[in-house]
Order: structure tokens, then C-alpha cells, then sequence
């Protein structure tokens, strides 16, 4: 962000009435396009990223280290879909039946909506260095980026260790400024925090199943349930609807342990589309180069190959998968494809669908819409 850009996000952020002043009866805003709320939502990114920025001169922070922190967010939070953080907007909107939201309820959405979308950046960034990955939404891994007041060639390398942590902060500092004053502040963070636990619980479990290369003994889908649900479930599908439903004032557990009956295995069937994704998909469509092969991941994809492999095409497997090399992946590709994987793949997401399409019938507690609107953004999705 240029000055020009900071005295913009500044003079905005002054006009902002402070959360208690925040009339949530004002008028309603206008109904708006998929392409407006986008635009809106990421017009306020500015906003909050000069809320980090403005604090830092009053800590002391020389400039090279404001600079590094502002390039650290607009790489690394910015320039994703930005789905997770629309969704708290989408939900909200659907949850308040028969009214339009006002204008502070959709700007205060948003802004949960980006402690989100911060939330993530600060997994990503701590899980391509434990990945060791190589591009992240079409350029270099934060890690492998160029050091920015380095002149002697070196990477950022292990400060992104540090930098996802600052990311992490960040989403604290937003919600005290913004939800202090709401009678749901602590509950927000509360979930933000048990989301936090529960992704790094997840991704201790996929980072230890696989601690000897060609022992397929863990390669369960029980043991592969066990990680989509805590390491990616949890706070890219139920999060984000969970706070919509606090901002609308729901209260009810029943309301909640619905959320989370469905909510968790749609986020399963989205992992497993990004498993199918990692080794199929086009990194410049997918953003990223696969490599659950190479890092000998407990993935959809190996897990359906040992069930339905023969003997002599699942001890290949072992021979071959989890090598950092062209012709292991290649081919152990091409036992995928003998297996037809891809026809798997294809009568898993038709019967997935299914499924939670029935759940979602039977919800009674809070509008089906919710749940109807998330799943159709990934059902058949572009893989």
C-alpha cells in the first residue's frame, strides 16, 4: 500500500462510527450484486490493514519493519478467492429472514469476514514451510520470496515462521477495535481461538501419519476423516457460518450442533476435491504445484488406491509413493488412472452430494439456505 493509499485507509477509518455508536436499525443498505458485495468486501481490506499499521510507529517500529509487515499482509491475506470470508456476509444475509441488512451489519460481516481470510494466511504461510511448497495462488510460497531489505539474494526463509504469527495477531487486534463493545465479543473470540487449536491439532495429524515412507498402515479413511475434519473443516466451513449466526443472535446449541453436522462433512467433500485437485489439477488454474505424492501425504487419492488396488499395484505404491522424484509421481499417476480413480473421484461427489443434500432437507432450526448457498459454490467446481 503507497502513502497515498494509507491516507485514504485513514481518513475513511476516522469517519467510521466506533462499534458502540453503530446504529444497527440505520436504514438498509441497498441489494446488491455477487460483484458489488465482492468489490465492497475488498475495498475495506485497506481499511483494516491500516488498523495494523497506524499502531506500529506508537511501538517503536522503524520503518523497514512497518514496510515488512504491510508487504506480509497484502502477499500473503490478499489475492485469494476470498470464499471463507465472503460467506460470514452470505450467511448473515440469510439468517436475518425477511429484512435487508443495514450497512454497519454488512461492514461489521466483513470485517469478521477478514479476520478470517487473516486466519488462513497465517495457516498457509506455516504450512507451505512444513510442506516445503513451492508456489502459493501463482507465485513463490511467502517463505521463498525474495528477503525485501536483504541485498545479498537470500529468501525470507524461517522469519515466515514468525510472520504467520504476527498474522495470527492480527485478527485480534480487529475485533477489539471493532466487536469490544458487542454482547457476542467474547464468543467471537472464543470460536476464533478453538478454530485455531482445532486447525493445528489437524495439522499435527497430517504431518504424523506418515513417519516411515512405504508403510501404508495409517493410510486409513477413518485416519483421513480425522484430519480434513480438524484441519480444514472446521474453519473453512464452520467457522465462518458460526460467526453469522452470532452476529444474528443465535444463541441455541441445537442451532449450532446443526451447523456442525453439516458444515463438516462439506468441508470434507471439499477436501477431497482438493486432493483430487493436487494431483490432476493445472497449477496455473489451482494456484499451486501439487505434491501430496512427493511429501507422502495421507490423501483421498492414496487412500482409494489401497482399496481398491490389486496386491501387485499397491506394493508399487509403496515402492514409489512419497519420492521427490518426476518418474515416482508419474508413476504412481498412472496406478491411479489403472484403478480409475477419477470415476472414483466422480461417484464419490455425486453420492457426497446426495448426502448432504438430504441433511440439509431435514434442518428445521435455522434456514436451509445457508447450507444451500455454501454447497453450491463447490459442488462440481472447476477441477
Amino acid at each position: 500500500m503507497n502513502n497515498q493509499s494509507l491516507q485514504r485507509a485513514a481518513m475513511i477509518s476516522e469517519h467510521l462510527a466506533p462499534t458502540s455508536e453503530l446504529n444497527m436499525n440505520e436504514t438498509s443498505a441497498p441489494v446488491k450484486t455477487a460483484k458489488e458485495e465482492l468489490a465492497d468486501f475488498v475495498e475495506i481490506f485497506p481499511i483494516l490493514t491500516n488498523e495494523i499499521l497506524k499502531e506500529l510507529p506508537g511501538m517503536d517500529m522503524p520503518p523497514q519493519t512497518i514496510a515488512w509487515v504491510e508487504k506480509m499482509i497484502n502477499v500473503n491475506v490478499a489475492g485469494g478467492k476470498m470464499n471463507r470470508g465472503l460467506t460470514v456476509l452470505h450467511s448473515l444475509q440469510l439468517l436475518v429472514e425477511g429484512r435487508q441488512l443495514s450497512r454497519s451489519e454488512i461492514f461489521l460481516a466483513n470485517v469478521l469476514g477478514w479476520c478470517v481470510e487473516w486466519l488462513q494466511a497465517f495457516f498457509l504461510v506455516a504450512d507451505d514451510i512444513m510442506d516445503q511448497s513451492i508456489t502459493r495462488r501463482g507465485q513463490p510460497c511467502w517463505y521463498r520470496q525474495a528477503n525485501p531489505i536483504s541485498n545479498n539474494g537470500t529468501t525470507i526463509g524461517s522469519i515466515a515462521i514468525n510472520d504467520s504469527f504476527i498474522l495470527e495477531s492480527c485478527i485480534y487486534i480487529l475485533i477489539k477495535k471493532y466487536f469490544r463493545n458487542e454482547p457476542y465479543y467474547a464468543d467471537i473470540l472464543d470460536i476464533f481461538h478453538e478454530t485455531s487449536y482445532q486447525t493445528e491439532l489437524g495439522q499435527l495429524l497430517d504431518l504424523t501419519t506418515q513417519p516411515n515412507r512405504g508403510d501404508f498402515s495409517l493410510f486409513t479413511l477413518n485416519t483421513y476423516r480425522r484430519i480434513v475434519k480438524y484441519k480444514t473443516a472446521y474453519y473453512s466451513f464452520y467457522l465462518p457460518v458460526a460467526l453469522a449466526m452470532l452476529m444474528a443472535g443465535i444463541n441455541s446449541t441445537p442451532a449450532f450442533e446443526t451447523a456442525k453436522d453439516i458444515l463438516l462433512p462439506m468441508g470434507e467433500f471439499f477436501q477431497v476435491q482438493d486432493d483430487f485437485l493436487d494431483c490432476y489439477g493445472s497449477p496455473a488454474v489451482i494456484g499451486k504445484i501439487g505434491r501430496d505424492i512427493e511429501e507422502n501425504k495421507c490423501s483421498w487419492m492414496i487412500c482409494q488406491a489401497i482399496l481398491n488396488g490389486t496386491p501387485e499395484q499397491i506394493n508399487l505404491l509403496k515402492k514409489h509413493y512419497g519420492l521427490d522424484n518426476p518418474s515416482d509421481v508419474e508413476l504412481v499417476k498412472k496406478i491411479y488412472g489403472e484403478i480409475g480413480l477419477k470415476k472414483i473421484f466422480k461417484d464419490y461427489e455425486d453420492e457426497s452430494y446426495a448426502f448432504l443434500t438430504s441433511k440439509i432437507k431435514s434442518v428445521r432450526i435455522m434456514p436451509q439456505e445457508v447450507f444451500i448457498k455454501l454447497l453450491s459454490k463447490i459442488y462440481k467446481r472447476d477441477l
